[in-house]
């Protein structure tokens, strides 16, 4: 499990070395994400707060397609936000906060327009969270975010892990902070329900996860699962050279050209900021 302490620290760090290479994973997801936030925005200027942007892109998207919105990035760990900070150089309609999401946001004005890109799923309660992020959002404000669905949908968490190792990972029962937290339809809708959010829908997308590129895409993404996800911990707990040329002959399948596109599935969220608070 993912907590807090690990975004402001060494998870952080090692997302800011990763940054580009975390956006391509989300090259297939992100055009889809970055349309339903804009489709949920409103006409005319607009107050947006992204939660957990990480290295920026989602922000950066939103600032360019609508130069008239007035965005607030926040995310935990402050090696993501140094990088973030160094993108948006020049973009005077964002800016780029460090903290904690949920109350930071409510520091603010209140916001039209919530969004994130797979940074929520790590919330140690998340009715709690959602119910200040209520608090932080005007009634009618739209929110927005995408999360992964089942691990059995995403193979690089899975099927992969499973060849690696030997072992399927078994999700534990209930919500538990991290990739998969909010893999649950029905669980995340009540979750949004009691937190003061009319959910709107729960849009599937699967896509391409790319894992790797380049002229040797195979190296490149055992690369990257040695630094990113599930993996990496495995990996690095077992210290076994011969895990790494099974990983090497799993990416081998999903290989083509100059990439490494492995099955993923995402859930993209839009709900509505009821009338009243919880």
């Amino acid at each position: 499990m993912t907590t807090a302490s690990d975004w402001t620290g060494r998870v952080g760090r090692t997302w800011a070395a990763e940054w580009q290479r975390t956006d391509r994973c989300f090259a297939n997801l992100s055009p889809r994400l970055d349309a339903a936030i804009r489709e949920s925005a409103p006409t005319g200027p607009f107050r947006a707060i992204d939660i957990g942007c990480g290295a920026g892109s989602t922000s950066l998207a939103l600032a360019a397609a609508r130069p008239d919105a007035t965005i607030t990035a926040i995310d935990l760990s402050p090696d993501l936000i140094a990088v973030a900070r160094t993108r948006a150089a020049g973009t005077a309609s964002l800016t780029i906060r460090e903290g904690d999401a949920v109350a930071t946001a409510q520091q603010l004005p209140s916001a039209d327009l919530l969004f994130s890109r797979h940074g929520v799923m790590f919330f140690a309660d998340p009715v709690a969270a959602f119910t200040g992020l209520r608090a932080a959002a005007r009634p009618g404000a739209r929110l927005v975010f995408s999360c992964f669905r089942d691990r059995s949908d995403n193979l690089w968490a899975s099927e992969l892990m499973e060849h690696v190792t030997g072992q399927r990972p078994t999700p534990p029962p209930g919500y538990v902070p991290g990739p998969f937290g909010f893999a649950d339809r029905a669980a995340t809708a009540a979750i949004l329900a009691s937190a003061g959010w009319a959910v709107d829908g729960a849009t599937r997308v699967d896509f391409d996860y790319i894992a790797g590129s380049g002229s040797d895409p195979v190296a490149d993404a055992a690369d990257f699962f040695h630094h990113i996800g599930p993996l990496a911990s495995a990996l690095k707990e077992a210290a076994d050279p011969a895990l790494d040329d099974r990983l090497k002959s799993a990416l081998v399948r999903y290989a083509r050209d100059t990439v490494v596109a492995i099955p993923a599935s995402a859930w993209i969220w839009r709900a509505t900021a009821t009338g009243e608070q919880p």
